[in-house]
């Protein structure tokens, strides 16, 4: 069972949509502490920002794509991880360090060249999005 006390890695993005480079980042945060907050931005059919102005999937959508990659390694949403809708969160600002790292992981090059803009691209040419 997901632990509200429990120190939590926090993972935030638009998923538009979920794919392998994300799975794999999730893979390294569930290490860290044993459970994931996956934060949604809500960005369905407006601006996530500069360059972030595709945002086809909607908030079950995104949840679903989420929830069916992970199953996919047999983590489950409720004890592994939860997932929790933001606002569209453009800029995170604190004033010092209070317990809490912000921590890039870097990962080969296979991974990091995933891109959920060729993703979305296909899917249209594919006709598996409008």
């Amino acid at each position: 069972m997901f632990d509200w006390k429990k120190p939590t890695v926090q993972m935030l993005g638009r998923w538009q949509p979920w794919h392998n480079g994300h799975q794999e980042l999730f893979k390294r945060a569930i290490a860290k502490t044993g459970q994931v907050a996956i934060q949604v931005r809500d960005v369905h059919g407006a601006s996530g920002g500069d360059g972030q102005d595709d945002n086809p999937f909607n908030w079950d959508t995104v949840c679903q794509n989420i929830a069916d990659g992970l199953a996919e390694d047999d983590f489950h949403r409720g004890v592994d991880y939860e997932i929790m809708l933001v606002p569209n969160i453009v800029n995170i600002t604190f004033g010092r360090g209070v317990g809490y790292v912000f921590e890039e992981e870097v990962f080969e090059e296979s991974i990091t060249d995933i891109s959920a803009t060729k993703i979305r691209k296909e899917m249209r040419e594919t006709g598996n999005l409008e």
